[in-house]
C-alpha cells in the first residue's frame, strides 16, 4: 500500500497509471452467468442495451490486454444500483466468475475504519483531536499524534507495507500488536502535520483505538454499526481464501499469469482487512451519496481534505481521497491486496458511482475499467451558456454557407476576406448535396488564442465526417475570425 503506487494507496485523484504494453491474449470469454442485474426505479436512469454491451466492451479489452483473470462490477447511476456484473474467472476451482462472491477491497475498507472513529467521536467516546497517547501507550511521537492525523495520513509513522509484493515477514501471521510493536515504534519520518505520506501503519493504530474505545473487534463494531443497517455482508479477507472464494493473481513482466500465495494472516487488519461484493460496496457508495447512515457532517468531515501545517492540501481526508477527474467532483480510493487491485469511485454531483474489483495485481485493469465505465454512465459535461450559444450559431453559419445565404455580419473584416465568392462557391456546391447534418457537437474546450475564442467541433453528413474549427471573438455571439470546414476519417 505504497504512496508511490496508486494502485495500492491512491495517494491523490490527480495520480495516473502508466498504461503496460502487453501481448495480445485469446479473445475473453465473458462469464455471463455471473450477471447480476439489480431491480432499480426509473429514476435509476437504468442502462440501456447498447449502454450495457458497451461496458461489456470495456471490460473485455481490458482484461485481454492486462492477462486479468475475472473482475466484479458495480454501477450507481441516479442514486442506485443499475448493474453488478462479473467477468472471466474468479479461480482455477471457479471458472467463471460471480457477482456474488467476496474479492478483497483492501485499502477500500479504510474509508470504513474512519466511519468507525466518526461514530465514535458522535458517541462522545473520543475525539478526533485526541492524541494517540491517551489510548496506546509507546507509540511513537504518541503524545503528539492526533486520531485525525492517523486517518489522513499526516502522523509521520512509517509505512509497514510499501512495496508492491508479499516481503518475507509476510508469510507469517501477525498480530496488529505486533505490527506496532515493529514499525510504529521506530523514530517518526517527519514531525506529525508537517507532510502527507501514506502509512498504513496509522491505519492499524486507529483500529487497535477503535477497539479500545469500543470494546469489541474491529470487524463487529463495523458489522453492527454499517454492515447491518445498510445490507451488506463482508467478511474479514483472510477467511476470504480457499476454494470458494476468488483466488488472487499475479504476473512477472510479460511471463505468464499465475496464482500468487495469499499472505499469512493479520497482515491487513484495519488498513485493509475487508472482502466483499461490488454491489455490498455500492450499497455504501449510495450511502454516501445520500447522506445516509452516518450524519451528514460525518461524511463532510471525510471528504475535507485535511490541511498540512503550512497550510497546503493533502486532496486526502478521512480514508478516501478528494478531488476532480474529467471536470467532476469525486470521493475515490483504490485497493491493492495479494494478488487483487480494486477502485472505488463516487461522484457526488452525478448520483453516481463505479466500483471495480479484480483478481490480478498486475496491470491496469481496474482504472481502464472504471475510467471506460465512467464514459458510458455518466452524462457529457454540460456546456456552458457561451458554448452553447456558439454551437447555436456554428449551425447557422454553416447552414448559410450550405445554401449560399451567408449573413457577413456575422464575420470580421479577415473573414469577409477569406470568404471569396470562389470560397462560398465551393462550400455550397460540395456541401449542399450532403444535406443536413446528422451530428455537430463540440470537441474539447474552448481556448483563448490571439484575442478569439478557439472552438473545435465534429460535424457528420452519414459517413461523412468533417472537422470544424473556428476563432470567434469573446462571447457566444461573437463575430467569426475563422471558420474553416476540413474533412476527416
Amino acid at each position: 500500500m505504497n504512496a508511490s503506487q496508486p494502485r495500492r494507496s491512491a495517494p491523490s485523484p490527480a495520480a495516473k497509471w502508466k498504461t503496460r504494453r502487453t501481448p495480445p491474449l485469446p479473445p475473453l470469454r465473458l462469464a455471463l452467468a455471473g450477471l447480476l442485474v439489480l431491480a432499480a426505479p426509473a429514476t435509476a436512469q437504468q442502462l440501456t442495451p447498447a449502454e450495457t454491451a458497451r461496458i461489456d466492451g470495456v471490460v473485455a479489452t481490458a482484461l485481454a490486454k492486462t492477462g486479468t483473470p475475472g473482475v466484479s462490477i458495480a454501477v450507481v447511476r441516479g442514486g442506485r444500483i443499475v448493474l453488478a456484473r462479473a467477468y472471466g474467472k474468479a479461480s482455477e476451482a471457479i471458472p467463471q466468475a460471480d457477482a456474488r462472491l467476496p474479492f478483497q477491497i483492501a485499502s477500500i475498507s479504510k474509508q470504513f475504519t474512519a466511519a468507525a472513529v466518526l461514530l465514535l467521536a458522535d458517541q462522545g467516546k473520543l475525539s478526533l483531536d485526541d492524541t494517540v497517547a491517551k489510548y496506546l501507550p509507546g507509540i511513537s511521537g504518541g503524545d503528539t499524534i492526533t486520531i485525525r492525523e492517523l486517518l489522513s495520513h499526516t502522523s509521520g509513522l512509517q509505512d509497514y507495507w510499501p512495496q508492491d509484493y508479499s516481503f518475507k515477514a509476510m508469510a507469517t501471521p501477525v498480530s496488529p500488536q505486533g505490527i506496532v510493536d515493529r514499525w510504529a515504534k521506530k523514530p517518526l519520518d517527519f514531525a506529525p502535520g508537517t507532510q502527507w505520506q501514506y502509512s498504513n501503519t496509522g491505519y492499524v493504530v486507529a483500529g487497535l483505538i477503535v477497539e479500545k474505545v469500543s470494546g469489541e473487534p474491529l470487524l463487529a463494531f463495523l458489522r453492527t454499526h454499517i454492515f447491518k443497517p445498510l445490507g451488506m455482508t463482508p467478511i474479514d479477507q483472510d477467511l476470504a481464501i480457499g476454494k470458494a472464494y476468488p483466488q488472487g493473481y499475479g504476473r512477472a513482466a510479460l511471463g505468464p499469469v499465475r496464482a500468487v500465495q495469499p499472505p499469512a494472516r493479520g497482515w491487513l487488519y484495519a488498513a485493509g482487512e475487508l472482502a466483499m461484493t461490488a454491489a455490498d460496496l455500492a450499497k455504501w457508495d449510495i450511502a454516501r451519496l445520500d447522506r445516509t447512515l452516518l450524519t451528514p457532517a460525518d461524511w463532510q468531515a471525510q471528504e475535507t481534505p485535511v490541511k498540512l501545517a503550512d497550510g497546503t492540501t493533502t486532496g486526502y481526508g478521512l480514508g478516501v481521497s478528494i478531488g476532480t477527474r474529467d471536470g467532476r467532483r469525486i470521493v475515490e480510493h483504490s485497493g491493492e491486496a495479494v494478488g487483487f487491485l480494486s477502485e472505488n469511485i463516487v461522484y457526488p454531483d452525478d448520483k453516481a458511482a463505479i466500483v471495480v474489483l479484480t483478481n490480478s495485481w498486475s496491470g491496469d485493469a481496474f482504472t481502464a475499467i472504471a475510467s471506460g465505465i465512467a464514459a458510458v454512465v455518466l452524462p457529457p459535461p454540460a456546456p456552458d451558456a457561451g458554448d452553447a450559444a456558439a454551437l447555436t450559431g456554428a449551425k447557422a453559419l454553416l447552414a448559410q454557407l450550405t445554401n449560399g445565404t451567408l449573413d457577413r455580419t456575422r464575420l470580421t473584416d479577415d473573414a469577409n476576406y477569406y470568404f471569396t465568392p470562389v470560397t462560398l462557391g465551393d462550400y455550397r456546391t460540395s456541401l449542399a448535396p450532403l444535406g443536413v447534418p446528422g451530428v455537430f457537437e463540440q470537441r474539447g474546450k474552448p481556448r483563448l488564442r490571439g484575442g478569439f475564442v478557439n472552438r473545435n467541433y465534429r460535424v457528420t453528413y452519414g459517413d461523412r465526417s468533417f472537422a470544424l474549427a473556428t476563432y470567434a471573438e469573446p462571447g457566444g455571439s461573437g463575430r467569426y475570425e475563422q471558420f474553416l470546414l476540413s474533412p476527416v476519417n
